[in-house]
């Protein structure tokens, strides 16, 4: 199979779809890869990694589009590559299609079959390839949302840790799931006063075991969030529906409610956010101020730190990358029912359900795209 990994266009997205030992894997598997020049560059890859690798240098992304049989990458595609992919071609990526129905229906219209990291399972339940990119965001959203708290940011001017006589930032994250375990034990680890809401009592309970009295647990009512929100110097907005558009938790009336200067970090914006008044930014200009509440809502916030997220992306993703390449993605999901859950588009059909439900659009299973 040729492979082609282009480089990634999102605005200050430094991440890269292949690192050179997944180039190096796939040759040895006896395919072409093919590698756009310079997308490795922002990870810390050069492309001279990638020739010593047995990956072929392209000059243009159209070159890579046009011949490669998979194309892999991180973030889903803009609207100029989406251009480019063409009927039969297999797309392995982020797609995070739930709040973008114009990606949605490019997809659709390009004949293409599409398979979302975001979507693929494993058999205790898990996102094995959005779990990665999970933990990085999770443990840098204190990070940023303490650089969002200070004053000369339009923050309230609280530090994380506080100094002896005067208390820590009070920080609350919604949702205790992979995000929000991470961004729990940063915050803590900064010396933050931390609050984890789940809605979950045995996720509660194991959080409870592990981490003790690193953080405190509160089941995740109406009432309870919005009670513990008042008194908060930074929420961390961490919840996940699977596919689906992220619920939101917090509304643009309760901002009122919430001290001002307060930090809003979104980590579920990707899925749209749920916060009422997110909306997603880049890390060119991260930060905006909505009724004296700062929300932080980078899509892409693990590109940040592009070479640590590459190489755990890689890890994740290429046993799943050199299955459809020797198989073909109809047989690798006829294998195994966790990467046939990652199907979200198929020549013209939508074959994920909660994608659907979101935009109002007809669905068929992904047991019948593979007939």
């Amino acid at each position: 199979m040729k492979i082609g990994c282009p480089k990634e266009i999102k605005p200050q997205e430094f991440r890269v779809g292949m690192t050179p030992n997944a180039a190096q894997e796939a040759v040895n598997h006896g395919h072409s890869v093919l590698i756009e020049t310079g997308a490795g560059v922002g990870a810390g890859f050069e492309d001279a990694d990638y020739t010593a690798a047995g990956a072929q240098i392209i000059d243009t992304a159209a070159e890579i589009f046009a011949t490669a049989d998979m194309i892999v990458k991180v973030k889903e595609p803009q609207a100029v590559e989406r251009k480019m992919l063409r009927e039969g071609q297999l797309l392995f990526t982020y797609l995070h299609l739930a709040p973008d129905p114009d990606q949605t229906r490019d997809l659709l219209e390009s004949g293409c079959t599409a398979i979302a990291y975001e979507t693929v399972t494993d058999a205790a339940g898990g996102l094995p390839l959005l779990a990665p990119m999970s933990e990085v965001a999770g443990r840098l959203a204190p990070q940023v949302g303490a650089w969002t708290l200070q004053k000369a940011n339009g923050g309230r001017g609280v530090l994380m840790g506080g100094v002896p006589g005067v208390g820590p930032a009070r920080v609350v994250v919604i949702g205790g799931g992979v995000v929000g375990t991470h961004a729990a034990r940063i915050a803590a680890g900064m010396g933050a006063d931390v609050t984890v809401l789940d809605r979950s009592l045995a996720r509660m309970r194991y959080l409870d075991d592990a981490f003790g009295g690193t953080f405190k647990t509160s089941y995740a009512s109406a009432g309870n969030t919005i009670e513990l929100a008042r008194a908060a110097d930074m929420i961390i907005g961490a919840v996940l529906i699977p596919g689906a558009a992220a619920p939101k938790l917090i509304s643009r009336a309760q901002l009122s409610e919430l001290k001002p200067g307060a930090a809003l970090v979104d980590v579920a914006i990707d899925q749209g956010g749920c916060f009422e008044t997110s909306r997603a930014t880049t890390h060119e200009d991260p930060v905006y101020d909505v009724d004296g509440i700062m929300h932080y809502c980078v899509a892409n916030m693990p590109g940040a730190v592009a070479r640590t997220s590459t190489i755990a992306l890689g890890n994740a993703t290429m046993p799943f990358m050199l299955a459809l390449a020797d198989k073909g993605w109809k047989q690798a999901c006829t294998d195994d029912p966790h990467l046939l859950a990652g199907l979200n588009v198929h020549a013209g059909k939508l074959t994920y359900y909660a994608v659907g439900k979101a935009l109002g659009m007809d669905v068929i299973s992904p047991q019948l795209a593979l007939k």
